[in-house]
């Protein structure tokens, strides 16, 4: 009996001791990781320079003698070739969208019908809008491939000059409509974005814009396919 009381007290001596340890000691909640989150490309405004180099064609033109009993069109033989560079102002939704104006300055040579032969340069100024389509997850603010397909409406301001042939047809200048298809492959390096990619612009007639007999020349419905590199830095 005396055994089983001293038994019965060292254990309770020992539980009331456990307590008052476990009360003296801090307590400390558990830490829960919370995961980053991925916000996603926001929207953000952007500077873009490019460079291409381009081919120019178009099937036929109509030429200064055309009122005086010549051929109503000649056709073309050699297409043109030349290059161009620009710059730009746009915006970039985060979802896919942007948009951007572009202002670029274009130089061909070499658009030939056998005998005469087409210098052109022009002044291009489109509006533009692009869908960026995303390799890997759009969410990622860097270092990704993409692609993208836009197309673009405006006007160009042509200076054009024919050489060569028997006739002598004077240079001139005029406007005219334009419009373009891109599309290409990017590279999203976060604040810089990289791509390449293919330009085509169109023009339904370029004209030295001379009203004499024989000085008149237009070019019918011109095609200019370049393959162009940009830049485009985004501000945040």
């Amino acid at each position: 009996m005396r055994k089983f009381i001293a038994a019965m007290m060292v254990a309770s001596a020992a539980l009331v001791g456990g307590q008052a340890i476990a009360a003296d000691l801090p307590y400390y909640p558990p830490i829960i990781e919370i995961p980053d989150v991925d916000y996603g490309v926001s929207g953000s405004f952007y500077l873009r320079g490019s460079a291409a180099g381009n081919l120019l064609w178009a099937k036929d033109y109509t030429p200064a003698c055309v009122v005086c009993g010549g051929p109503g069109t000649i056709p073309l033989t050699t297409a043109g070739y030349g290059y161009s560079f620009g710059a730009g102002f746009g915006y970039e939704t985060g979802t896919g969208l942007r948009a951007d104006l572009t202002l670029d300055y274009s130089k061909n040579q070499g658009l030939s019908d056998g005998n005469y032969t087409l210098g052109l340069r022009s002044t291009l100024l489109l509006a533009n809008a692009y869908y960026d389509f995303s390799f890997s997850d759009y969410g990622s603010a860097a270092g990704g491939f993409g692609a993208y397909v836009g197309a673009g409406l405006g006007g160009a301001y042509n200076q054009v000059t024919v050489t060569g042939g028997p006739l002598v047809t004077p240079e001139g200048s005029s406007w005219a409509p334009a419009a373009a298809v891109m599309a290409g492959v990017t590279y999203d390096m976060g604040a810089l974005v990289a791509d390449i990619g293919y330009r085509g612009i169109y023009m339904p007639q370029v004209s030295n814009a001379q009203v004499g007999p024989n000085t008149s020349f237009y070019l019918n419905s011109p095609m200019t396919h370049e393959l162009r590199t940009t830049l485009r830095y985004r501000f945040n």
